[in-house]
């Protein structure tokens, strides 16, 4: 059924129709008047306006309005002899009845059009060939557009859900690459943690208890974030009771590297250039970068070092993870690295693409591993273009 203003809008559509037809019969009556010469009858264009009436329902009822259509055509057509025609009242009736009614039931209703709206065209009751044939065509011409129509619209209810299972699967993997993140960078720390502080209890007792604070505050945050992201799964249509807490970004890059530095990687983290607002989805894609790429150095590089450059320029945002490791033989570890069931390097390659930026990771030169990324950015308002600033470590 649907609400009030739903019904009033299906009824002025399909008064807009009716007029349209009315308008356009009673057209084609006047013109074949003026031309044969036949004449023109109030009953007959009370005939053709009660007509198209009747397409006001037609919706509902396509079947019974297609009846009627026919009978009062067949009224018409006795009462004013006309030239052959087939109407666009009678069009719209059994356009409509193609349109929703099932096969069968268009292949009884568009024969019966053909000989039925022929009735009395010409002054003759009973139909003549020529009359019939030229009905035969339109009713064929207007069965073939409704079931090219109704094939055109299936497919694009095809392409709808096609694209909205795209957008459920794009979602998916966020969530997955998100998860992943969050997963292997805290528990990571948190194992790094657990290890140091075993090894201090006894001859530091404080440099344990700093590392238990930066593990229980790393597994809480850890348990924000999945829970955070749980909740969007679970969400569905319901609306949030409260906002989400904000997503990380470049403001966040201290207390991961400050994490790195607690669980054993000598981190040095530099700023250049004049430092901005970001989008957060760029600021967000800068943090996951720089926090995969210290993740991997802690598991793969040993007992190395590490350097997180950030740098801001007129028209990009570009950050730079390198680590001294040995660790494993660089090819070794890259091979290993860039084949870790899609997530990775890979996951970080697919966001920084979705913003229309590049990513570089491999081996370097002189040993141990690079990762580099950017990403544009459009100058803020009031920021210096092209400016650089000094070395800001941090």
């Amino acid at each position: 059924m649907g609400t009030r203003a739903e019904r009033l809008e299906w009824t002025r559509g399909d008064g807009l129709v009716a007029v349209g037809a009315a308008a356009t019969d009673l057209t084609g009556l006047s013109l074949s008047a003026l031309v044969d010469g036949t004449p023109f009858t109030v009953t007959a264009a009370l005939g053709l306006v009660l007509a198209a009436l009747t397409l006001l329902f037609r919706r509902r009822h396509p079947v019974p309005v297609l009846g009627a259509v026919l009978a009062l055509g067949m009224v018409v057509n006795v009462v004013t002899p006309a030239a052959p025609h087939f109407g666009l009242t009678l069009t719209v009736a059994l356009f409509t009845v193609a349109r929703r009614c099932r096969p069968a039931v268009v292949a009884a209703a568009a024969p019966a059009c053909v000989p039925l709206a022929a009735v009395g065209l010409g002054g003759s009751v009973l139909p003549s060939g020529l009359n019939v044939l030229t009905n035969a065509l339109a009713a064929a011409l207007v069965v073939g557009a409704a079931v090219g129509v109704n094939r055109w619209q299936r497919e694009v209810e095809a392409n709808r859900a096609l694209l909205a299972d795209r957008a459920v699967a794009a979602e998916r993997r966020r969530i997955a690459r998100e998860l992943h993140d969050i997963v292997a960078h805290h528990i990571t720390t948190m194992q790094l943690m657990a290890g140091g502080a075993r090894v201090s209890l006894e001859h530091d007792p404080g440099a344990a208890r700093e590392a238990l604070v930066i593990l229980e505050d790393s597994g809480r945050m850890a348990l924000g974030e999945m829970r955070q992201l749980l909740d969007v799964l679970r969400a569905g249509e319901e609306t949030e009771p409260a906002p989400s807490a904000p997503q990380p970004g470049t403001a966040d890059l201290e207390r991961i590297v400050t994490e790195s530095r607690l669980g054993g990687m000598d981190t040095e983290f530099t700023v250049h250039g004049a430092v901005r607002p970001l989008p957060p989805t760029v600021g967000l894609t800068v943090f996951r970068v720089v926090q995969e790429a210290l993740t991997n150095a802690r598991k793969h590089a040993g007992n190395a070092g590490a350097r997180v450059r950030l740098t801001y320029r007129a028209a990009e945002v570009a950050v730079e993870v390198c680590d001294d490791g040995p660790g494993e033989a660089p090819p070794r570890r890259a091979q290993r690295q860039q084949g870790r069931g899609g997530y990775g390097l890979i996951g970080m390659r697919e966001r920084v693409a979705l913003h229309g930026g590049t990513l570089e990771a491999g081996p370097r030169a002189d040993g141990g591993f690079r990762v580099a990324a950017r990403l544009p950015v459009p100058a803020a308002a009031g920021a210096p273009d092209g400016a650089r600033g000094e070395d800001h470590p941090r």
